[in-house]
């Protein structure tokens, strides 16, 4: 995995992306925190990254689109896959290369709340946890770029397929408010979800078996709970998208000034298990 690792950061700073990656996260951030905190007072940097999360959106697909993807178009994945050293360890060489890069730029932010308090205000408790948290979210959406780029051989299709789930993520609590709060809503919903399961699970694995008993199970259990007590299905399944709110977990922070343990658990959880499933993508390429 070291070795992998080094080879991937140098690729980054060797080339451009590595820098100019770099530059768009820090211009962002300091014009925020310039307009936020410097020119209108307000006496916490976590403020200013708040309002930052937004070019994650279009950052971090930067990053990620050639991570797999380029392995594959030009086939250097299959030289990858043969090296002496198991296949989590290139993804997690790969993964631990990105977030070091991503990471950069957020140690050299990690100035601000000191420019902040030579004024006599702020909490650094506060900024620099909602920069751990900043730094978390993008652990997340550098494990979800990368799967997605393990799905493709065109940077194009991985860098627009990112920004979009990346998008869909940032308005998440905005959109779930639309959904009824009825039964049958929840019902429909929730069916959908086991569906994503199922497919998800025969594109990685193509077991037939596996996706029918997933599939059998999560539908027939839904139906037989609609059919036998529906009165807990009403509302549950804004309930349960609700917990995938990245924005709620980035507000307590840097709103509430609340230290969200939860959002940051389900970061670090939801960036191991995109990180496991672009795994065993690349273990599917490896024995097909």
């Amino acid at each position: 995995m070291k070795a992998v690792y080094k080879r991937e950061l140098n690729s980054y700073f060797n080339s451009m992306i590595g820098y100019v990656f770099t530059a768009i996260i820090l211009i962002f951030i300091g014009l925020f925190f310039a307009i936020t905190n410097l020119l209108n007072g307000y006496p916490y940097f976590a403020g200013a990254l708040s309002s930052s999360v937004v070019i994650l959106v279009f950052a971090i697909p930067i990053l990620t689109m050639k991570s797999i993807a380029e392995e594959r178009r030009y086939k250097t994945d299959q030289m990858l896959l043969t090296y002496p050293v198991k296949t989590s360890a290139v993804i997690m060489g790969k993964y631990f290369a990105m977030v070091t890069v991503y990471a950069v730029p957020l140690l050299i932010s990690c100035l601000c709340p000191m420019i902040i308090s030579w004024e006599g205000a702020g909490s650094f408790i506060v900024d620099y946890s909602t920069i751990l948290a900043f730094l978390c979210l993008g652990c997340l959406f550098i494990s979800i770029g990368m799967f997605i780029s393990s799905l493709t051989e065109s940077q194009i299709i991985a860098a627009v397929g990112s920004m979009g789930v990346f998008l869909l993520m940032f308005f998440w609590t905005g959109l779930i408010s639309y959904i009824p709060e009825t039964v049958p809503a929840s019902l429909i919903g929730f069916l959908i979800f086991v569906a994503i399961i199922v497919a998800l699970l025969y594109k990685l694995t193509h077991s037939n078996t596996l996706a029918a008993v997933v599939g059998v199970a999560g539908g027939g259990g839904l139906i037989a709970w609609y059919l036998i007590d529906n009165t807990l299905l009403g509302g549950l399944l804004n309930k349960f998208l609700g917990v995938f709110s990245i924005t709620d977990a980035i507000g307590n922070f840097a709103s509430y000034n609340v230290f969200d343990l939860k959002g940051l658990l389900f970061f670090l959880s939801c960036s191991a298990l995109f990180v496991f499933l672009t795994i065993q993508s690349m273990q599917k390429r490896r024995w097909s």
